[in-house]
């Protein structure tokens, strides 16, 4: 099966992912089916197109340095604050539909899963300002906080990562590896995301 880089894919995924944003990722040494690793940091590519994906825990990479400002406070926030934690990173703007139609269904499982160790991210991008996606954070309630990424400086840094799917979400094990990535431009099913979650939380501490 031929694997491609999402850097490089432009065609729709499964109808779902309508053009993907060409990014220039480094080349790197491939380890498993559907990722690849270089210098420590992960690339995400996309076999046969698949919208989801799971990892085995032999076979994750980790991302790089994933920080940027909170949408709400301007404080600085890192990825690496979290590590110990299952981390779950979700990419959404106040824009975005389906964004909007998950976001309570999130923000559930934010609180449902906090006893198991799980933290949730979010990550908003191009908001036309950041008033607009502050206001929609105050609107739901959302109890976890935001990078505020106008510039998508923060996916950018992502190799490999397609800049245009939103919403999408990637699950980071307690070693801050990737175990699972969604990238479906829709409401995931919040029942199989919860499901998928809890096993990564359930993995044996490193």
């Amino acid at each position: 099966m031929r694997h491609r880089r999402f850097g490089f894919l432009a065609r729709p995924l499964a109808g779902a992912l309508i053009a993907l944003t060409a990014l220039t990722v480094l080349a790197g040494c491939s380890t498993g089916s559907d990722q690849a690793v270089h210098g420590g940091s992960f690339t995400f590519v996309s076999p046969g197109g698949k919208t989801e994906i799971s990892y085995p825990p032999d076979k994750r990479g980790t991302i790089g340095s994933l920080q940027g400002p909170d949408l709400m406070t301007g404080a600085t926030i890192s990825a690496q604050q979290f590590k110990g934690k299952v981390l779950v990173i979700n990419f959404w703007g106040s824009w975005c539909p389906p964004c909007r139609e998950e976001q309570d269904s999130l923000s559930l499982l934010s609180q449902q899963l906090a006893p198991d160790g799980v933290q949730f991210l979010g990550i908003d991008l191009k908001e036309p300002s950041q008033t607009a996606g502050q206001d929609f954070h105050r609107a739901k309630a959302v109890p976890y906080p935001s990078i505020y990424d106008q510039t998508m400086r923060t996916i950018l840094s992502l190799q490999g990562y397609p800049a245009t799917a939103i919403p999408s979400t990637i699950v980071l094990d307690r070693e801050q590896r990737v175990a699972q990535i969604w990238l479906v431009s829709a409401a995931v099913p919040m029942g199989q995301m919860k499901d998928r979650i809890a096993d990564v939380a359930a993995e044996p501490a490193p």
